[in-house]
């Protein structure tokens, strides 16, 4: 596989990744962003790509214990050079199916996030199908992820996935069938005014608080560029409260 070097969080993580195919956008930032992690806990990233997501993690909360299940072996090799680049023994990257992985890590892990397939199929398809497995999303997709993800979870444990807005009631009914309640929900708006195509939503497992929609975050500026606090959290790791 031919890579291209870069860095993430304004130089903070060097990031190897595929010079073609799937190349990660903002999206794995935003979701780490999004997952109320705390040192010393365990964290499971379905889908990890070369790792990009549990890289920033571990970037602003120090001593996790990570572990990524990627199905492209390539990309799970990739990711694992990405840790040893960036000194981060803590996590672990897999070569794996994430609808296996709730049969044998149950309970274990104190967050699971993802950034799941979520094109429908159908239309053209890409030319690299490793680009095409990574966005496409056969019906059924989004509720499977979230179900094995919660399956991993010990209670209490956090859910986090970032996914189109179309996507939310799907994944809501499945946190619903896992037990995993609580949800709130945190629109991404392209610009001031624009509907948000991207949300995250999180939940916890066993949770009974009443579901909120938060403000949002506005990711660009009227006349170009980031705004200031998409900028905190894409080039300074900030994080992204629920308060």
């Amino acid at each position: 596989m031919e890579t291209t070097e870069g860095h993430l969080l304004g130089g903070r993580v060097r990031y190897a990744q595929p010079r073609a195919g799937f190349r990660s956008g903002i999206e794995p930032v935003l979701l780490a962003a999004f997952v109320p992690a705390r040192p010393g806990e365990a964290v499971l990233e379905g889908g990890a790509g070369a790792g990009a997501a549990l890289l920033c993690l571990a970037a602003r909360v120090p001593g996790l214990r990570g572990l990524g299940i990627e199905r492209d072996p390539a990309l799970a090799a990739l990711a694992r050079a990405n840790a040893a680049a960036n000194a981060q023994p803590g996590l672990v990257f897999q070569q794996g199916d994430i609808g296996h992985l709730g049969h044998h890590a149950g309970g274990a892990f104190d967050h699971a996030f993802a950034n799941p397939p979520y094109h429908p199929a159908g239309g053209s398809a890409s030319p690299d199908p490793g680009r095409e497995d990574a966005k496409r999303a056969a019906p059924g997709t989004l509720a499977g992820w979230t179900e094995a993800l919660a399956r991993c979870l010990r209670p209490r444990g956090t859910l986090t996935l970032i996914l189109p807005a179309g996507g939310a009631p799907e994944v809501l009914a499945a946190m619903a069938a896992a037990g995993v309640g609580g949800g709130v929900l945190l629109p991404l708006w392209p610009k001031p005014g624009r509907a948000a195509k991207l949300l995250l939503l999180r939940g916890t497992k066993g949770g009974k608080a009443p579901f909120r929609v938060l403000a949002g975050l506005v990711l660009h500026r009227e006349e170009g560029g980031f705004t200031t606090e998409a900028e905190s959290l894409l080039r300074d790791g900030a994080a992204l409260t629920s308060d």
